[in-house]
């Protein structure tokens, strides 16, 4: 395992390499740079203005020229550039958004769990009923509703129609629209319990697609194991139907869904944008959407890289959960 894990590693530098080279190029060649949008908003700038700043930017530089400094900067020295648009150093900024979206891509991650494997497994028992037939509806409905219209319609049930509001033990329903934290709290207990508050829409939408997907991968996964001999034989000598799924079962169905857990974090960042945008959570997505739409490339750069060595990470942590979960797999 050791030697398998020091290839991988090895194998990660000329991936990552590669993934900064079409980062780069990507949005380098994108319509458009900080001075042609300043440009575009005051006409009246003077030519030499221009000159000046594209000097200052890098911008009158080769594309490999800029880069090679910024990846240089990069690796040697952990500098991602600076923003344009926050007058403050790239990787301090994602820094203190990241810590943002981590209050919703967990909660939102186990929340995806804790629902979507018992009821892919109870689905996947009773095969073809009432319920296995309503599970599969919903996991349908979470795959292919729109994020940014279920969180549209979640803010306007709960933050502004409100249809419960005569009722007072259902008062507490009544959620904020958006933002991140109330104004005047600021100590205590009081600061997580409001958070807590503008945390429960955006969770629940962040997690209904994953929600959705590991149900449905469950359920599979499950029909497919219990049909199995070894199974069967489990059921013949008189065990519990529970020893049976828990001990024989459900270890072997979870290795395909580990697959899919691995690649769903990186995806849980990558999804934020919208949810985030939506409920206005300042959060790593909400940055990645604003520094395209400014043309602050430098943090577009280091979200995308941050993004991508997430999943490079994680591809590799599902790699070693196999060998964990299945004694018969063997990385030599």
């Amino acid at each position: 395992m050791s030697r398998y894990l020091a290839r991988r590693l090895l194998q990660m530098i000329p991936l990552v390499f590669g993934l900064s080279v079409i980062i780069f190029l990507v949005l380098a060649l994108a319509p458009g740079d900080p001075v042609d949008l300043l440009i575009f908003g005051n006409p009246q700038i003077r030519p030499e203005d221009v000159v000046r700043l594209k000097h200052f930017y890098g911008l009158d530089q080769p594309m490999y020229l800029r880069y090679f400094k910024w990846l240089g900067a990069a690796v040697l020295h952990g500098d991602l550039g600076y923003s344009r648009t926050y007058k403050t150093p790239v990787f301090s900024l994602i820094g203190a958004r990241v810590s943002n979206s981590l209050w919703l891509t967990i909660p939102a991650f186990f929340l995806a769990l804790l629902v979507a494997v018992p009821v892919g497994i109870y689905s996947a028992l009773h095969q073809y009923s009432a319920r296995d037939y309503a599970a599969t509806f919903l996991t349908f409905f979470g795959v292919s509703i729109p994020v940014f219209w279920f969180g549209i319609m979640m803010i306007y049930l709960f933050a502004v129609w409100h249809p419960w509001s005569a009722i007072s033990a259902l008062a507490w329903l009544r959620l904020p629209a958006g933002g991140f934290a109330s104004s005047g709290v600021s100590e205590g207990v009081a600061v997580y319990a409001d958070r807590i508050q503008y945390m429960i829409l955006p969770v629940i939408v962040l997690s209904l697609l994953f929600m959705a997907g590991y149900t449905r991968f469950t359920r599979s996964s499950m029909l497919e194991v219990v049909r199995q001999d070894y199974v069967r034989t489990a059921r013949a000598k008189g065990l519990e139907t529970r020893v049976v799924i828990n001990k024989h079962a459900l270890k072997n169905a979870m290795i395909p869904l580990v697959t899919i857990i691995a690649l769903s974090v990186p995806g849980l960042f990558a999804g934020a944008p919208l949810t985030e945008t939506v409920f206005g959570w300042p959060g790593i997505g909400q940055l990645l959407v604003t520094s395209v739409q400014g043309a602050d490339f430098a943090v577009a750069q280091g979200i995308i890289m941050v993004l991508a060595g997430l999943v490079i990470v994680f591809n590799l942590l599902a790699d070693v959960a196999y060998a964990l979960l299945d004694p018969r797999i063997r990385y030599d």
